[in-house]
C-alpha cells in the first residue's frame, strides 16, 4: 500500500498562487475574444455606450445581416482565399527546394550562396526601392504580387534544412546514388515523402501568414476587386474611426450616431467572420505549431 504523500504548508502556497496567476492570465487572453463575440450579438449602441462587458445586451443579428448582404467582403474573402492556397504552395515549393540545396554539402558555392540569402534579414533595399522594382515589372494591380512578394522566408530555409541535415542521414543519398538516383530523383521520391512533418509546418506557417497579410496589397493593389479580406476590414475600421471624429466635433447627427455604433457592431462581426476558419484550423494544426519551433533543438 502506498503511502500518501503529505504536501507541505509552502506546496499548498505554491500550488494556489500559481493556479490564481494562470488563471488571471486564461481570462486576460480569452475576455477579448469573449468581448468580440458577445458585442457581435449585442445592440449596437449597447456596445458604442460601453454597456456590453459580461453578456450580450439587445441580442440581435443586425450586424450580420449588413455582413452578409456586403458583397465587397465577399469578393475579400474570395481573393484571401485565392492568395492564401496560390501563396502557400509558391513558399512551401520554393523552401524545399531551397533548404535541400543547402542542405548538400557538395553544393558548389554553398556558403557564399547562402550569405546572399542571409543578407537581407539584416539590410532591406526599403519599401520605395522595391515599388519602384514592381512598377517597372508592370505588376501593379497584378495579383500575383500578393503571392510572391515575401513567399519565401529564410528563418523557414534555415528550419528546413536543419531538419533535412538531421533527419535524412547522408548513407541514404549514397544509397540512391548507386542506384542511379540523381539529385532530383532523390529529391522527389525520397526526400518529400520523409519529409511530411515539416512539409505540413511551413503549410501551416505560410498560409496563417499570407491569411493574416495586408500590406502587400495595399501598396500594390489599387483594384477594389482584388483586395483581400484583411483591406475590406481596415476600411471598415477607417470609415467608422472618421464617423467618431466627426461625432465628437459635434458635426454629426443622430442617423450618424446610429450609423457609427452599426458599424462598431459590424466591425466585431467581420472579425468574427474573418477569423473563424484560422480558429477551425489551428486546434489541428497546434502540433505542427509546436514542432516547428522544436525542429533543431537539442535533447537533453
Amino acid at each position: 500500500m502506498n503511502a500518501e504523500v503529505r504536501r507541505s504548508r509552502a506546496d499548498v502556497v505554491y500550488d494556489t498562487v500559481n493556479v490564481a496567476f494562470l488563471a488571471l492570465l486564461l481570462i486576460i487572453v480569452l475576455y477579448p475574444l469573449y468581448f468580440v463575440v458577445i458585442a457581435s450579438f449585442s445592440d449596437p449602441s449597447a456596445v458604442g455606450t460601453g454597456k456590453v462587458i459580461l453578456f450580450p445586451k439587445g441580442f440581435n443579428f443586425n450586424g450580420y445581416d449588413l455582413i452578409f448582404k456586403y458583397d465587397q467582403l465577399w469578393v475579400g474573402y474570395r481573393n484571401t482565399v485565392i492568395y492564401t492556397i496560390g501563396g502557400t504552395a509558391l513558399s512551401v515549393s520554393l523552401t524545399l527546394m531551397t533548404a535541400y540545396a543547402f542542405s548538400r554539402k557538395d553544393m558548389a558555392g554553398r556558403g557564399f550562396i547562402v550569405t546572399l540569402f542571409i543578407i537581407p534579414m539584416f539590410i532591406h533595399g526599403g519599401l520605395i526601392p522595391t515599388y519602384l522594382l514592381v512598377r517597372e515589372m508592370h505588376m501593379i494591380d497584378n495579383p500575383l504580387i500578393v503571392m510572391i512578394l515575401g513567399c519565401v522566408s529564410m528563418w523557414n530555409i534555415i528550419i528546413t534544412r536543419t531538419f533535412f541535415q538531421t533527419t535524412i542521414p547522408q548513407e541514404l543519398f549514397e544509397a540512391a546514388k548507386i542506384d542511379g538516383c540523381g539529385n532530383i530523383g532523390y529529391f522527389t521520391k525520397v526526400v518529400l515523402p520523409l519529409s511530411k512533418a515539416i512539409i505540413a509546418v511551413l503549410v501551416v506557417f505560410s498560409a496563417v501568414g499570407q491569411w493574416n497579410s495586408f500590406f502587400n496589397a495595399l501598396i500594390y493593389l489599387n483594384d477594389r476587386n482584388l483586395i483581400p479580406l484583411q483591406l475590406v476590414l481596415r476600411e471598415i475600421l477607417t470609415s467608422q474611426t472618421q464617423m467618431m471624429q466627426q461625432l465628437e466635433l459635434g458635426i454629426g447627427d443622430q442617423d450618424m450616431a446610429e450609423k457609427t455604433f452599426l458599424a462598431e457592431s459590424v466591425k466585431y462581426g467581420i472579425i468574427i467572420v474573418s477569423s473563424l476558419p484560422v480558429l477551425c484550423i489551428y486546434p489541428f494544426a497546434q502540433k505542427y505549431f509546436v514542432k516547428g519551433v522544436m525542429i533543431g533543438s537539442l535533447k537533453g
